[in-house]
């Protein structure tokens, strides 16, 4: 008896549940509007998504890596490189960082690793000023010539000259040079980078006492102090009782405004030393079709904040300009002034005129008032 009820009620509750089946199938559901077969068809696709999506698992894709090298494995990637001159021969170690990226152990390549860069636009001319110069910088630096007459292997007389690291291109200026060869990407591995003129006297410096200058007293932009007579800016001017002083002694008679270029903010662009981070400022702020740089100087304190206390002069480290002329002889003179001369205060005023007017299209865009900002001199 048993047997028998139990298979009567399994027959009905089957035959219920296969009837209302169909129609549930066909019913829509109130919240979604989406009837069940639908449903189940979304499922399917989904799931053939899931296997397709399975099969591409080989492919990479890393938003966070730069842009480009988005295919590549994070741990491969390279953004940064450097000036280091390595070996054809030995082992190269690899090491992993405790991040989990791999990075060139140089130990194997190089005794020292250099921790700053200098580099100098020379002529073979200036042969003799430029070896006192680079002897006033030690092993710690990466030495690099920009060389705008093309004479690069008479050079090798000088010892240091063969682990330098020379680039030639005539005719050019090193602000030229170094939007080419010194991207912020390259030079990452400097803690200071020196770009500096061929015609510096130098007897009164030494690289690695003024590092420590620099450090001390927080400077991003600097320069060391000038003792020349008829000095252009006041405050290049060496400070005799100081170690490094950060605004102009003469003051009102040259500026509208003590605080700000030339009288405070300023260095300029003959021997100018930046840190790494504010190098990636100035870099993108040169332009490519302005080789001289004029401007640059007075723009500069863009780069850092605050600008006041960290742009100066170093008065216990000082050098001689000596006012050679390289370039400045190149093509004809125009009214009795020279080419170049004039190409360079065109220069001047368009870089003024193009700073101005991409601030003030930044302003407009956000919709701030500009009043209180300083435009460059």
């Amino acid at each position: 008896m048993r047997l028998i009820v139990g298979t009567f009620v399994g027959v009905v509750l089957g035959f219920l549940i296969g009837v209302s089946f169909p129609t549930l199938s066909m019913t829509k559901d109130k919240q979604t509007g989406l009837s069940t077969q639908t449903a189940l068809n979304d499922l399917s696709v989904k799931n053939s998504n899931s296997a397709h999506n399975a099969s591409d698992t080989s492919k990479i894709w890393v938003p966070s890596n730069p842009r480009g090298a988005e295919r590549l494995p994070p741990r491969i990637v390279r953004a940064e490189s450097d000036l280091y001159l390595r070996r054809l021969w030995g082992n190269p170690k690899q090491d992993y960082l405790m991040s989990g990226s791999l990075l060139g152990n140089t130990a194997d390549d190089l005794n020292i690793v250099p921790k700053y860069l200098v580099t100098f636009t020379v002529g073979y001319g200036q042969r003799k000023n430029i070896d006192a110069a680079v002897k006033k910088f030690s092993e710690n630096f990466t030495v690099v010539l920009f060389h705008y007459d093309g004479r690069t292997t008479e050079w090798e007389e000088f010892e240091w000259s063969k682990k330098a690291i020379h680039i030639s291109i005539r005719k050019q200026t090193k602000w030229w040079y170094a939007k080419r060869f010194l991207h912020p990407d390259i030079v990452a591995r400097y803690d200071y980078i020196f770009i500096w003129d061929e015609d510096l006297g130098v007897e009164h410096f030494n690289a690695e006492e003024y590092i420590k200058l620099v450090r001390k007293h927080g400077l991003e932009i600097s320069q060391p102090a000038l003792v020349n007579e008829g000095i252009n800016w006041p405050m290049t001017k060496r400070i005799s009782d100081r170690e490094v002083h950060k605004e102009a002694e003469e003051g009102p008679s040259w500026c509208t405004d003590s605080h700000i270029p030339p009288c405070a903010e300023f260095v300029e662009i003959m021997a100018p030393v930046f840190s790494r981070d504010a190098w990636r400022c100035v870099w993108h702020m040169i332009q490519n079709d302005l080789v001289h740089g004029w401007g640059l100087d007075f723009a500069l304190r863009k780069c850092v904040e605050p600008a006041h206390e960290m742009i100066g002069v170093v008065d216990a480290q000082w050098i001689v300009h000596q006012y050679i002329p390289s370039l400045t002889n190149q093509g004809e003179s125009e009214n009795g002034k020279a080419q170049v001369m004039l190409r360079c205060e065109k220069e001047w005023k368009m870089f003024q005129d193009r700073f101005a007017n991409a601030e003030n299209a930044y302003y407009q865009s956000m919709r701030i008032n500009p009043s209180n900002s300083s435009k460059p001199h």
